[in-house]
């Protein structure tokens, strides 16, 4: 049985959005490998299936390209508030994912493109919500990648956006070997579920450059729970105002985390989606 999606993305990141809330979907882990495959298959970061919720309007469920599910993905979320209201009707929309609840308002939207709003809900920042697998400062891991006297990398700020994040703080992020070091460190042990791996250099207080290795998919061009995260350490080590643009290499998304009490600590993250194609799986 043939099933039709939506191919989409936000900055670059992109996403199979499958319909499911009148019809199971349950693909195979070698399935959504073989769909992801960017040589054999469609390809893509993420697969997404939007499902029934008996608490909200949908349910969002994500596999990464190697098959695993994960908890939940900052730019998909946009994609599925855009897919749920292309019309951008006034209207804030509850979308449940495995990470917890969240909540998306379609600020603008025509037949291909729209600009989201999600509240992310608030970050997550004891070590027991990452998961660490001992106890340890969330604000300042004891992490190195290097030699023990000279590490290339170290001291990182670890985040949940109801996924796991570890941001590490550099001078120029092009420098960076992004695959290596996100590679090695996705499945140190200190991280039992596996991490998102940022880099993150701060150009100014309302500005970060910042590139991913996400748990699962490799080098992305964006991730929107990596964006929050990153914006939530910058803020907690003082580099950063708690609203910032962070441009990732697909573009930018605004990032906001407004002091407790008006948003109650939760994080907004705002930003685009395009639809590049239809097909059939």
């Amino acid at each position: 049985m043939s099933r039709p999606f939506l191919k989409m993305n936000g900055l670059g990141n992109d996403f199979i959005v499958v319909d499911a809330r009148d019809t199971a979907f349950a693909p195979a882990p070698e399935q959504v490998r073989a769909w992801g495959d960017r040589a054999s298959g469609i390809g893509f970061d993420q697969l997404i299936a939007i499902e029934g919720s008996a608490s909200g309007d949908a349910f969002m469920r994500v596999w990464n390209s190697d098959g695993g599910t994960v908890e939940t993905c900052g730019n998909a979320l946009r994609c599925v508030g855009w897919y749920l209201n292309p019309k951008a009707a006034e209207k804030t929309l509850k979308i449940d994912t495995l990470g917890g609840a969240t909540k998306a308002i379609v600020i603008r939207a025509d037949e291909k493109t729209g600009t989201v709003a999600v509240d992310m809900g608030k970050p997550r920042l004891d070590w027991r919500e990452i998961p660490l697998s001992e106890e340890m400062d969330t604000l300042r891991l004891e992490l190195k990648v290097g030699p023990y006297d000279a590490p290339l990398y170290h001291t990182p700020c670890a985040v949940s956006m109801g996924n796991p994040h570890v941001v590490f703080f550099v001078d120029d992020v092009s420098k960076v070997d992004v695959a290596a070091t996100g590679s090695l460190i996705e499945n140190h042990p200190l991280f039992p579920k596996g991490v998102n791996v940022e880099f993150a250099q701060v150009i100014d207080r309302q500005t970060i450059r910042m590139r991913v290795w996400e748990r699962g998919a490799g080098i992305t061009k964006a991730c929107g729970t990596g964006a929050c995260a990153t914006l939530v350490a910058c803020a907690r080590r003082g580099l950063t105002d708690r609203m910032a643009t962070v441009i990732m290499d697909g573009g930018p998304l605004h990032i906001a985390w407004p002091e407790s009490g008006s948003q109650n600590d939760h994080v907004i993250m705002t930003g685009p989606v395009e639809v590049e194609f239809e097909g059939q799986l």
